[in-house]
């Protein structure tokens, strides 16, 4: 288990190190230039070489990238060009909506994939099995980007069910209307959720509970719910685990649509809005902050396999 931790461990640092180059690296190739945000109409070619030397981009494209990761090892992820405000107060304000989100979110779709999955598998093929197969199978056509809007304008919009867009309170301020605020957009994000979690899990607990353990453990006498909850689940949730560790780590980067039409100023939102301003510092600084969150989301899911199911590490 410590080998295989520590080969994990090795690899993530190399994997950030990558990371990092191409978030910096790629985020140069966007069009725009900060010198022009910054001075606006008052540009003079004095005053564009004084800014370019005081922001370093007089230098070659390396050494910025250099100066750049020791600034981030000491916390420092620049200064938006636009509201004078750092990248890392942007970001400490943003993050924690899209990590409620997802939580809430994924919260959703456990508690609907995991029983749903459960009834349907104890008998494949019947009606409650074939109708939740064809209910997730429709939603799998429909993306969030679809999803979002119809369900904003019904449910927010016209039936006042949930508040309308603009409506975000932060939880420490109200929990309640937090909540509130956070059920729409999470009932959205989660819906892709359940179908997959809920089609994996399915197909392996059909698996599992035709195999020979299960066969003995139904001999001794055991209850359904018994031989589902200690002997099935564990072994037929390693699919399900890696589809959680993709889709959750996606979702990090994939929250921007159902935040820009409900105008939630989480990590998204900040990114589009960065981009139409070309305010590079703070997509530089966003972008690297998600690809490092992705990686370390797949690493502590590669050490919740190894829990599950130990062979994982020994192999």
């Amino acid at each position: 288990m410590g080998q295989y931790i520590a080969k994990r461990v090795v690899l993530l640092i190399i994997i950030i190190f990558f990371v990092s180059v191409a978030s910096f690296f790629l985020v140069h190739l966007l069009p725009g230039n900060p010198v022009d945000i910054i001075l606006g109409p008052n540009q003079t070619k004095q005053n564009v070489a004084i800014v370019n030397k005081q922001l370093g981009l007089n230098k070659p494209l390396y050494e910025q990238y250099f100066i750049w990761i020791g600034n981030v090892f000491h916390g420092d992820l620049g200064q938006s060009f636009t509201t004078h405000q750092t990248t890392s107060s942007i970001i400490g304000e943003s993050f924690p909506i899209d990590i409620e989100l997802i939580i809430f979110s994924q919260i959703l779709a456990f508690a609907a994939a995991f029983p749903m999955a459960m009834k349907a598998s104890r008998k494949p093929n019947k009606a409650f099995d074939q109708a939740a197969n064809s209910t997730t199978f429709g939603m799998l056509a429909l993306p969030p980007f679809v999803i979002a809007p119809v369900l904003v304008l019904l449910l927010a919009v016209h039936w006042h069910i949930f508040p309308g867009p603009a409506s975000y309170v932060p939880l420490t301020q109200n929990l309640w209307t937090n909540l509130h605020a956070m059920l729409l957009p999470a009932i959205v994000l989660a819906m892709g959720s359940v179908v997959v979690y809920f089609r994996l899990l399915r197909n392996d607990l059909i698996s599992t509970l035709q195999e020979d353990f299960i066969t003995m453990a139904r001999s001794k006498g055991l209850s359904d719910r018994r031989i589902m909850w200690r002997h099935a689940l564990r072994p037929s949730s390693i699919s399900m685990l890696a589809s959680a560790g993709v889709t959750i780590a996606g979702l990090i980067a994939g929250t921007f649509v159902v935040e820009l039409l409900l105008q939630m100023p989480g990590l998204g939102y900040q990114l589009v809005e960065s981009i139409y301003t070309d305010d590079y510092t703070v997509v530089q600084g966003i972008t690297l902050v998600v690809a490092v969150a992705v990686v370390l989301i797949n690493f502590i899911f590669d050490f919740i396999f190894t829990i599950v199911d130990p062979r994982i590490a020994r192999e």
